[in-house]
């Protein structure tokens, strides 16, 4: 992985230096909190609806153990013993004292990493595929684009004021792990007759007006990837609109001006540009590749592995839920669940985080992945020590086999922490996850995506859900709207509202029905939950939420 050099280390401390001095004058009075908002912003400091909240950067969602273990140590020194795993692959803690926090952005920088920018109007950080380096699909690893480009954004002084926030993410296989074509640019690596080069989208996004991305670039050479999409933000910072924040982001700029127009002032831009571009960029690229080599693979035998799964069905259920197919042979790549039934979606405690930085070290080549589905990777594994690993993670109580499953719930912190949230999401998200615990019926229902939000700002990417739920407040009282047929992935969708929302105490059994009832309507115990709703449509699922308009109707 990706270490400091020189500039890096020097910029990080700096910027650090200059907000523990913000900090002072914002404590002794010389600051306004309306002064001191913009630069709190600017380092990942939210002020929420009971405390200030520092949301940590995990660039592509890359760590090693040492990492892990000073994430763990924040948790513990100056929060409440835990944090909180997001949908950007970034890490929140939400109760630090503001006196606290420039010791946090020390005690980060002596491990490589930093807040910057993952606030405010800027370049976010840049996501990646979680499987990055070891998925047996993959065209190349996506993580060196993804550092190139974090690099550039840093601090960039044309795209520190943009519009509205941007984010980027990157992935190297066809199958869509990194819900790139929800994102303001996504970037897809391909390979063409030998040749490398991208698929770029635009104008992705979710929040109140979701919409899917579309193809800006079908196939841009590997050498213009930079100064095409400092083309593209550049186009946008330019026309999008800075009158409602509502209408900024540059989805609506492309549904505005529509994308053959928005390619064509690209393409102008670029032109422009890249004379300016002399091949820098792409010998940093390849510096970067370099430390993106792969670990030394074993080539042990599996045995202990095969037996295991042979004899231990607990261990069976794990590994079939739980691994995904690695490209080294023997290996396996690893996904922990951080979503026990009943526990808060994302939340890790810092004990947890040790086990998980001391299970890297000693078999997982010293990597952790966060996913934008809130759970924690290990992405290299040898089969050989999976039972071992499995025991460790069921000591620490990390070893729920859910994941893909129904209890496997994407959740934004909602009305418990957020102070733009219209709702309760965490709440719901427990009571659906230890219902459907209770009814011992997940691995019957298969593969099914349950997206929480608890506002419009869709932090927990309800719309792509195969089943969303939106919390909204109506007149005081908390109300739920649910959506049907969203995809995150490569076939990705937009779901569907499905009709009024439900009340609190009816959230739970409305999702319960519409899950029970898809298993009377799929063909077979082999066709998933979006396959049935893409199969037979919308109306028998509005049918099984709302019986008695549907019984009306007949």
């Amino acid at each position: 992985m990706y270490k400091y050099n020189d500039f890096d280390e020097a910029f990080v401390r700096e910027r650090v230096a200059q907000f523990r001095g913000q900090v002072e004058r914002r404590i002794d009075g010389s600051l306004t909190e309306d002064e001191f908002k913009p630069l709190r912003l600017m380092n990942g400091l939210y002020l929420q609806l009971h405390a200030y909240m520092l949301r940590v950067a995990v660039p592509y969602g890359t760590l090693n153990s040492k990492q892990m273990d000073m994430l763990a140590h924040l948790a513990e020194t100056y929060d409440k013993g835990y944090g909180h795993f997001t949908t950007r692959q970034n890490i929140q803690y939400n109760w630090p004292e503001l006196r606290d926090v420039p010791d946090m952005l020390s005690d980060l920088a002596d491990v490589e990493m930093h807040a910057i920018q993952t606030s405010g109007n800027t370049i976010r950080n840049v996501t990646a595929d979680h499987f990055a380096g070891a998925a047996a699909d993959e065209v190349a690893d996506p993580r060196p684009v993804a550092e190139l480009l974090r690099q550039w954004s840093t601090d960039h002084p044309e795209f520190q004021f943009l519009p509205r926030k941007f984010k980027l993410a990157v992935t190297g296989a066809a199958a869509d792990r990194a819900v790139i074509k929800a994102h303001d640019i996504g970037i897809r690596i391909l390979e063409r007759d030998g040749v490398r080069g991208y698929e770029i989208l635009v104008g992705g996004g979710l929040g109140r007006t979701p919409m899917i991305g579309k193809v800006l670039h079908d196939f841009l050479p590997e050498a213009d990837l930079l100064p095409f999409i400092e083309a593209t933000v550049s186009v946008w910072n330019r026309l999008g609109r800075r009158d409602n924040k509502y209408k900024a982001r540059i989805k609506i700029t492309v549904h505005e001006h529509g994308i053959e127009e928005i390619r064509r002032l690209v393409d102008e831009r670029f032109a422009e540009i890249r004379p300016t571009f002399n091949g820098v960029d792409q010998e940093v690229l390849r510096e970067i590749e370099a430390q993106f080599a792969a670990p030394e693979f074993r080539t042990d035998g599996v045995d202990d592995y095969d037996i295991a799964y042979a004899d231990n069905p607990l261990f069976r259920s794990w590994a079939d839920t739980n691994l995904s197919e690695h490209r080294a042979d023997g290996y396996a790549i690893v996904s922990i669940s951080i979503k026990k039934h009943g526990a808060t979606p994302g939340d890790a405690t810092a004990d947890q985080m040790r086990v998980m930085a001391d299970l890297a070290r000693k078999y997982g080549h010293d990597e952790l992945r966060i996913s934008h589905e809130q759970n924690v990777i290990l992405p290299h594994v040898h089969k050989s020590d999976l039972p071992a690993l499995y025991l460790a993670l069921r000591a620490a109580d990390l070893a729920t086999a859910n994941i893909g499953l129904a209890s496997d719930i994407i959740a934004c912190p909602g009305m418990d922490y957020c102070a733009l949230a219209t709702a309760r999401s965490i709440p719901v998200a427990q009571e659906i996850a230890t219902r459907f615990d209770e009814l011992k019926i997940e691995h019957d229902i298969g593969a099914l995506k349950i997206k929480i939000s608890g506002c419009i700002n869709a932090c927990g990417h309800h719309h792509v859900g195969h089943i969303g739920i939106l919390g909204l407040d109506r007149a005081g009282v908390e109300n739920y709207q649910i959506t049907l047929g969203g995809d995150h992935t490569e076939t990705a969708a937009v779901g569907e509202r499905a009709g009024p929302g439900f009340s609190a105490d009816d959230i739970v059994p409305a999702i319960e029905r519409l899950v029970l009832g898809y298993m009377d309507l799929r063909d077979s115990a082999d066709e998933t939950f979006i396959e049935t709703y893409r199969r037979l449509g919308a109306v028998p699922f509005k049918d099984i939420l709302y019986p008695k308009e549907a019984a009306n109707a007949a």
